[in-house]
């Protein structure tokens, strides 16, 4: 009865430590390669790669396109595409910055820089992008006609639709309150940006505690101690260790001079600040934590990908596979809203090229991160992930002096090599 009634640890006949430790290896993967991409440039230009202020400015070049990549695995995972994304976030872009420039102070009278400014432009974008992707979606699930044409039709329309809101003109200088979910221009600064880490550490040893405690409860093998304690140290390790890279990128001491200069100041001898995690990566961390929680814990969860398995199947089991379409892409249409947020905050204006090739980059950070075309698998953070190594890729290609259309062409090389590693990688496993 003892031996019966003890928490009994995983088999012991598992083969190595990463089955012992129940990582996955696709997973393992990606992150070994972004490991490698980061190495590899920080030494071809001589230790700038891993700066605090490059990995700053590399955070915030990946939240946008990381945003949509979390929704384009919903498609994907159920056999759709979705190429208007880019389109569809420069029309979000359009409409908010109209709202902040145009429609409120002169049709209106609001003035500049009221608070109630960037509240609105921002409703009015999600609006505008949830509504446009509902519509997609009600194109495909209830006319049938396939995504691949609905949103090519869409990249065309939805692109030109806000060069005509915009007449073709660069929308600014945007609100200040909405510049600061941009990135540079709004960050928790060193103390909250520790506080935010040691929550979300901590949240991270709960959810790892949480989950310990109930497959014990319901009699299901569990890893042993040493490894649940090795997983703890790497992930809080990993956030801790994120949040002191960011803490020690200082603000230039000639920007805080003009900061105490406008404030009728005098900067103190001596006086610095860090700028610490940015807004947008907070943005990020939100929508990665509810898309994960549809994707893992929802009914509307398991019916994409019981969708995205066997579309038949699903359909005869009763899920309304058509609704289902209109909710993906009504989501997909709001974090291009968020997404358009983020990226013409970083710009700080509106310009006619803003998304451009996006939805490239969103379909290849989904795929490179795991997400499979022939639908049913993906995961956020894989997404996320995706996204990342993308960026990164890009950027250090350009601090060596790669020029762009040889940083396209590696990118598409990378692209295809990913798909053909989750093809070897689904026939050994038999997934």
């Amino acid at each position: 009865m003892a031996e019966q009634n003890a928490p009994r640890d995983l088999p012991q006949h598992r083969r190595n430590i990463l089955d012992t430790l129940e990582i996955d290896t696709r997973l393992l993967g990606m992150i070994g390669a972004f490991v490698v991409i980061c190495i590899v440039f920080d030494v071809w230009t001589g230790g700038r790669f891993l700066t605090p202020r490059n990995i700053f400015n590399l955070t915030i070049q990946t939240v946008s396109v990381a945003i949509m990549a979390t929704g384009m695995v919903f498609v994907i995972v159920t056999r759709h595409i979705d190429l208007s994304v880019g389109a569809l976030l420069a029309t979000c872009s359009a409409f908010m910055g109209m709202t902040m420039t145009n429609w409120l102070p002169n049709m209106l009278g609001v003035e500049l820089g009221a608070s109630i400014i960037a509240p609105v432009a921002i409703l009015v974008g999600v609006i505008v992008g949830t509504a446009i992707g509902a519509f997609h979606g009600w194109l495909i699930g209830y006319l049938t006609i396939p995504a691949f044409i609905v949103t090519l039709g869409g990249l065309f329309v939805w692109r030109n639709v806000a060069w005509h809101l915009s007449s073709g003109q660069t929308l600014g200088p945007l609100d200040p309150n909405f510049l600061k979910l941009g990135g540079i221009s709004g960050t928790l600064g060193a103390t909250a940006s520790w506080v935010l880490g040691i929550i979300a550490a901590g949240f991270v040893l709960y959810m790892l505690f949480n989950a310990r405690r109930s497959r014990l409860s319901h009699d299901f093998p569990v890893k042993p101690v040493w490894a649940e304690l090795t997983i703890a140290g790497i992930v809080t390790g990993a956030i801790l260790g994120f949040v002191w890279i960011l803490n020690s990128y200082e603000v230039p001491t000639r920007k805080l001079a003009r900061d105490f200069r406008e404030a009728g100041l005098e900067m103190p001898e001596g006086y610095t600040e860090v700028y610490g995690v940015p807004y947008s990566v907070l943005i990020l961390i939100v929508v990665a934590l509810i898309m994960t929680i549809v994707a893992q814990r929802t009914r509307l969860g398991r019916y994409i990908f019981a969708t995205g398995g066997n579309p038949e199947a699903a359909q005869l089991s009763g899920i309304d596979t058509k609704l289902l379409t209109v909710k993906i892409f009504a989501i997909v249409g709001f974090l291009c809203a968020i997404s358009a947020v983020v990226a013409s905050a970083r710009l700080t204006y509106h310009t006619n090229d803003i998304g451009t090739l996006d939805e490239l980059r969103v379909i290849a950070a989904a795929v490179i991160g795991g997400t499979a075309l022939s639908g049913g698998f993906g995961t956020i953070y894989g997404a996320i992930l995706g996204a990342l190594i993308m960026q990164s890729l890009q950027s250090g290609m350009a601090m060596v002096g790669v020029e762009a259309p040889y940083q396209n062409i590696v990118v598409g090389i990378v692209l295809v090599f990913a798909v053909y590693v989750d093809i070897v990688y689904r026939k050994r496993t038999g997934d």
